[in-house]
């Protein structure tokens, strides 16, 4: 039975669409330069000129919330693409082959899951230092884990299927299965998977620059504007509302489309109305 989207998945949709094109308009366009100081316009409520208001230094506080989210997406899409590499080529070559490898790898694999995934990236960045790229192999190495797992899981329960043994009577080579057969198979999971990743890297992301490990200032993220927000709570409320509702609305739209994407792929969600 054809089933028309949920209004849980248009709000995902909706929600994640302007968020993505504020991100992109915003690598092209701003009102305003969002680095320039401008002492006369400081603290400034939101007006007809600064739809959102200004900060402590006189920047405009739109005008920083798109270049954030640009940065936010470039961050969370490098490091979900990262990850989903990384985990998709362990998972799919220790659960195929298995044996000792599989026995090593998922023991190192497992002792990571150990420590939240906040934690992990934590100690990686003082090892990548706090930047850009330093957040991207942190977070992608703390996530890859998980990808792995899961990916394993799904080939686990693969490789023992028909149409494998039978790419394997006809003479094909492992390699050839395991790319050919399984790894499309690994498709579906991982499209959710990566779906919830991207709203887990946004908020470790914004975390970690609230507290100052994130991308260096004078470059805007969602965190580090929070975070700069902190000693002007009481006197420009607005400075901590905005970043923190566009954090709580990104995070709400991608759960929303994750549930949608897993309903789309998953057979056993077929034809529930």
């Amino acid at each position: 039975m054809k089933r028309s989207l949920s209004p849980q998945a248009l709000i995902g949709l909706l929600v994640v669409g302007l968020i993505l094109a504020a991100a992109l308009i915003g690598l092209f366009w701003t009102p305003f330069d969002p680095l320039k100081i401008n002492f006369s316009a400081r603290l400034k409520s939101p007006s007809a000129l600064y739809l959102l208001g200004t900060d402590e230094f006189g920047r405009d506080e739109l005008s920083r919330l798109m270049a954030g989210a640009g940065n936010s997406v470039w961050i969370s899409c490098l490091t979900v693409l990262f990850s989903v590499t990384i985990g998709t080529t362990i998972g799919v070559l220790t659960g195929f082959i298995r044996g000792w490898t599989d026995h090593i790898v998922m023991a190192f694999i497992n002792a990571l899951l150990a420590f939240p995934g906040l934690l992990l990236a934590l100690a990686l960045l003082a090892v990548f230092g706090a930047n850009q790229y330093g957040i991207i192999l942190a977070l992608g190495l703390a996530y890859t884990p998980s990808v792995a797992r899961v990916v394993r899981g799904t080939v686990l329960s693969l490789r023992e299927k028909e149409f494998i043994e039978s790419s394997r009577v006809l003479g094909n080579s492992e390699l050839y299965t395991m790319f050919r057969h399984v790894l499309p198979n690994c498709v579906a999971p991982l499209t959710v998977l990566a779906t919830s990743m991207f709203g887990w890297v946004i908020l470790s992301e914004s975390a970690l620059s609230f507290l100052g490990l994130g991308v260096p200032p004078p470059a805007p993220t969602w965190g580090n504007m929070l975070a700069a927000a902190r000693p002007y709570m009481a006197q420009a409320t607005y400075l901590s509302i905005f970043p923190g509702l566009c954090i709580a609305l990104t995070l709400l739209g991608i759960n929303f489309l994750g549930d949608a994407v897993r309903d789309l792929l998953d057979p056993r969600m077929r034809g529930v109305a």
